[in-house]
């Protein structure tokens, strides 16, 4: 093992442009860059981005260095332009092998110690003078393209499973079209309502729950962009009763906030503490109404990418601090189907996540094995 400086481990490519109408087609922003996922899905904006950008090449590391907390890391997959809030990296092959370079960028072990190196509160950020002074140690050449083959073989076994976990989600998907026709469509003849008509929306909380109830406390980190939700921090209520969210057990949560909402970030409240939770103020909160919506169907609604765009349009705010209105879910057309109808469908999606449990099971087994080869092998 041999210690560098992280300036002679990469180069740090900072040539920018000011983007044209054309660049829209191949702009990165971090929003389109997914934690603990180095390939891009999503790119390009609707319109050219404003002020400069930095300029990528197909095959550079591009690395989020604000908030790096979300440790987001990604290979360019074209040439391109990428949000100034990031940084484009190279390696320098004398020092790293390129094949494992993406992977050592995107280890915890880098971005620990990058993120210890932030500064700022609200949005906070690294800088390349501080970062080029972190040290690293890093194995010698063989041991690095040895370990790269192992790493990426993994990696491409990971994404097998996470193909199949895509697949049960588009099934559900469209399931749903099939028992009650596109969104906002009234293709099975139940006529056309609102979503606020459907359920209650950010319910008020009871006044009679006694300060020493054990509630669950939920985070936005603690739901994840497929539903998952952890309900496992528990808090008296008397703590959380006041400047956070409550929500109660089968209520549906949606992330209102950019980028959370647009990366799908929402669940169904279930396990939760006393039945009640409580949580970041930046959910909506979608009550089911007995005889007439169920969770399930309510929660899918929330998950088509058609909706998330929808209400991508017409968030307010400036910055970072963009969210969804709750006007736009009470006034969201919706045909309303029978509740017979929608109990069957929970059946459907009850079944797939049984299915969806087995592969992410299989997919943190492998996460692991990941993890701890690079904790064995750098540092």
């Amino acid at each position: 093992m041999s210690k560098y400086q992280f300036e002679q481990i990469v180069f740090n490519s900072t040539k920018k442009k000011k983007p044209i109408q054309e660049d829209k087609y191949t702009y990165l922003g971090l929003e389109h860059l997914d934690p603990g996922s180095l390939e891009v899905t999503r790119y390009g904006t609707d319109v050219a981005p404003i002020g400069e950008k930095l300029i990528m090449k197909e095959g550079d590391v591009l690395f989020g260095k604000r908030r790096a907390y979300q440790k987001k890391v990604a290979i360019a997959p074209f040439d391109g332009i990428f949000s100034a809030h990031g940084m484009v990296l190279r390696p320098k092959e004398e020092v790293i092998d390129k094949n494992f370079f993406p992977l050592f960028v995107s280890s915890d072990y880098f971005l620990d110690a990058a993120i210890k190196i932030s500064v700022g509160s609200l949005s906070p950020t690294i800088n390349w003078r501080d970062l080029k002074r972190l040290e690293f140690e890093l194995p010698e050449m063989d041991k690095q393209r040895e370990l790269a083959k192992v790493l990426w073989s993994i990696d491409a076994t990971k994404k097998s499973y996470q193909k199949l976990l895509q697949k049960t989600d588009e099934l559900v998907k469209s399931q749903f079209i099939e028992m009650f026709g596109e969104l906002e469509q009234n293709q099975k003849g139940w006529g056309l309502t609102t979503l606020g008509q459907c359920c209650e929306l950010n319910p008020k909380r009871p006044r009679d729950i006694d300060d020493n109830t054990l509630v669950s406390f939920v985070a936005m980190p603690s739901v994840s962009a497929n539903g998952q939700i952890d309900t496992t921090i528990v808090k008296s209520y008397g703590e959380v009763k006041k400047g956070y969210t409550y929500f109660a057990e089968n209520d549906v949560l949606f992330a209102k906030i950019t980028p959370c909402m647009e990366n799908g970030k929402g669940a169904i409240a279930k396990g939760l503490s006393s039945g009640i939770g409580t949580g970041s103020t930046e959910f909506h909160v979608l009550r089911p109404l007995d005889g007439v919506s169920n969770p399930y169907w309510l929660y899918i609604i929330t998950m088509f990418e058609s909706f998330r765009k929808n209400a991508r349009k017409v968030m307010t705010g400036t910055g970072g601090q963009l969210r969804v209105p709750i006007s736009f879910l009470s006034e969201y057309p919706i045909s309303l189907p029978p509740i017979e109808l929608q109990n069957k469908f929970a059946a459907f999606v009850q079944q797939s996540n049984k299915s969806k449990f087995e592969l992410e099971q299989v997919l943190a087994e492998l996460t692991a094995t990941y993890r701890k080869i690079i904790s064995e092998n750098l540092g």
